[in-house]
């Protein structure tokens, strides 16, 4: 049976519900070699800052029974560098790209969405990534914060393309910061980013990265995922969400969209398997096709 897999995420429509996240695919061509970028919805980049940015002392990388965590302090080139050197190469593939942007202050997110403002059309959204500290005001991390998360979603307007606004499940407010980033402007929620982790090496008894703690993601946490796209849903049931968080199969894209999300992202598995993206992709049209779901939009009106 033939399954329509095309999607629209608030005003954008994408050839499949299946994404590769941010922090997991890189700023460019780097999945490439494993499958063709064109036959997922999007290439989500690794996010961006309007400056280059060192990120935390290494090790930034530590690997968990059912996933990993990390602190690699969003290390990167800038949005400027990326643009002019890295995004030709990544278009010339014919991806659908949605650049990630991050900032420590309002000006901060505010410059990198203007620079993005020069971005080509293959560039189709922002995903404002606001799990950041707010390094000059009370120290808040955004996401936690409905008002600050609002501010920064005001603030990036002037990227001209659609936002969609990265929400923490870190929080108990995450249903407040989805209703303020809404109507602040933004098209679309991705839920979630990482949980707030820490381990210690059982050897020299030392946090095992560099920076102490870091995020938590993986297979482990996505009942935590799907919990907070349903309990999103539950309270806005008109704003779109694209679901992340431990997605490593089809059956984990179907199950993020009958709790409620329009897309999903696929992030730590590909470091597992760099062809996890377009892999879930086809499990998720083949466990629709063998349910006689004609259209994977469907699957969220299921059962």
């Amino acid at each position: 049976m033939s399954v329509d897999t095309t999607t629209t995420v608030g005003s954008i429509t994408l050839s499949s519900p299946v994404m590769a996240a941010s922090g997991t695919a890189g700023y460019g061509t780097e999945l490439a070699p494993y499958f063709d970028l064109a036959s997922i919805g999007a290439i989500v980049t690794k996010s961006l800052a309007p400056f280059e940015w060192a990120g935390n002392p290494a090790p930034r990388v530590h690997p968990t029974r059912d996933g990993m965590m990390n602190a690699v302090g969003l290390q990167g080139p800038g949005v400027e560098y990326w643009l002019a050197n890295v995004l030709p190469a990544l278009l010339d593939t014919g991806a659908t790209v949605v650049a990630s942007i991050w900032g420590r202050s309002l000006d901060d997110y505010r410059q990198a969405a203007e620079q993005l403002s020069a971005a080509p059309d293959g560039v189709v959204a922002v995903e404002v990534n606001l799990s950041c500290p707010n390094l000059e005001g009370r120290g808040s991390i955004f996401a936690h914060d409905a008002d600050l998360s609002a501010a920064v979603v005001a603030a990036t307007e002037v990227c001209g393309r659609p936002r969609w606004a990265k929400l923490s499940a870190n929080t108990d407010r995450i249903i407040d910061v989805a209703a303020s980033v809404a109507d602040a402007g933004a098209e679309a929620v991705t839920c979630v980013n990482t949980l707030l982790g820490l381990a210690y090496d059982p050897v020299t008894l030392q946090p095992t990265l560099g920076a102490g703690g870091g995020g938590y993601s993986g297979r482990a946490m996505h009942p935590v995922a799907v919990r907070a796209v349903y309990d999103v849903h539950a309270a806005l049931p008109e704003l779109p969400i694209i679901g992340v968080g431990g997605i490593a199969s089809g059956w984990d894209a179907a199950e993020m969209m009958i709790a409620g999300a329009t897309a999903v992202q696929v992030g730590t598995a590909t470091f597992a398997d760099p062809r996890a993206p377009r892999r879930v992709h086809d499990e998720l049209v083949a466990w629709a096709s063998d349910r006689g779901v004609a259209r994977t939009v469907d699957v969220s009106a299921l059962p």
